[in-house]
């Protein structure tokens, strides 16, 4: 009998458990948001003007050859039944072809992709690796309300650099290291030295922005009772830091730092057309000027739920971190 009675009982518990609703509230907004993003993108795509079977065969393309091609495509049906196929055939993994190549939108995308993180994920550990140990040692300097310039020079500084283009920055590497000395590939992937100016450019204002936030969670918890704690039983300052006010200062940091490093990954569009990177981001622009649609939305789909799951990551692993926040009844 009691075999029988706490079987049920765990499931009640494991039924009523935080962690499962979190999952099912976080997996049921996750497929509420793409269906989001897909509904936004088809609409946008669909109302820019021009006529992307026209752009796709050329201007000298005959009307009649024009019309049939739109016709086999189904362009030609209302915007409503459009729609409906296109869900239908993102959810059998038809994702369309390319009106410019003829070549399968995830062919296109799988092809891209790649190059596109070669550049995110080097800058994002980029921007970690200067953002977090700067944010921790202007905490240290400006404590207090100490040395009062050095805060001001620093706060001015990284608020400029993070409101810098990473296209703009991108340019002026180009032009100074590139052009002037020389000493850097203007564009293009042939080495290890070609990824240096995309990588800065993308990693840059990130770097400035971690720093800062860094800086403002560390001072904010050298205030917690258990940081003095820590001082009063004479531990050295960078063990009070590093094993103490680092990691309670993460949470926010993490949070930031996810969503930066989606913004990354979509970011590189500009970036990647101003050096002829051949990523995700220069076949998204070409693509656009082209009028070539399945593989806009295709990129958009890609970029945006990205995006998605690097915040539901990020959501876990704060929850993980600090199961005793609100997170897991959000």
């Amino acid at each position: 009998m009691r075999g029988k009675d706490a079987l049920p009982s765990r499931r009640g518990q494991f039924l009523a458990s935080p962690w499962l609703r979190f999952a099912v509230r976080r997996a049921s907004r996750l497929v509420l948001s793409v269906l989001v993003l897909i509904t936004v993108s088809f609409f946008m795509i669909h109302l820019i003007p021009g006529d992307p079977i026209r752009a796709a065969l050329g201007i000298d393309a005959p009307q009649a050859l024009v019309d049939a091609r739109r016709e086999a495509l189904g362009l030609n049906d209302p915007i409503l039944t459009q729609y409906f196929r296109y869900l239908l055939n993102l959810i059998s993994g038809q994702w369309g072809q390319s009106l410019s190549s003829g070549e399968p939108v995830m062919q296109v995308i799988a092809s891209r992709l790649p190059a596109s993180l070669q550049i995110a994920v080097p800058s994002f550990m980029l921007a970690l690796l200067i953002g977090v140990p700067l944010g921790v040692t202007m905490a240290a300097l400006t404590r207090g309300g100490r040395r009062p310039r050095t805060e001001l020079t620093f706060t001015t500084t990284s608020i400029v650099i993070d409101a810098i283009p990473g296209y703009f920055l991108a340019v002026a590497l180009v032009f100074v290291f590139g052009v002037s000395l020389g000493i850097l590939p203007v564009a293009g992937r042939s080495g290890p030295e070609s990824f240096i100016i995309p990588v800065l450019a993308v990693a840059t204002a990130p770097a400035a922005m971690i720093a800062r936030i860094v800086r403002v969670e560390v001072l904010a918890v050298l205030q917690a009772d258990h940081v003095r704690t820590a001082r009063a039983k004479r531990l050295r300052p960078w063990a009070v830091y590093l094993r103490h006010a680092l990691p309670n200062a993460a949470t926010a940091t993490l949070t930031i730092a996810g969503m930066m490093l989606g913004g990354m990954i979509a970011g590189t569009v500009l970036i990647e057309k101003v050096i002829s990177w051949p990523g995700i981001g220069g076949t998204m622009a070409t693509s656009i000027i082209e009028k070539d649609y399945p593989v806009v939305q295709g990129i958009i789909l890609v970029l945006g739920a990205t995006v998605l799951v690097i915040n539901l990551v990020v959501d876990v692993l704060l929850a993980v971190l600090d199961p005793r926040s609100t997170i897991l009844e959000r």
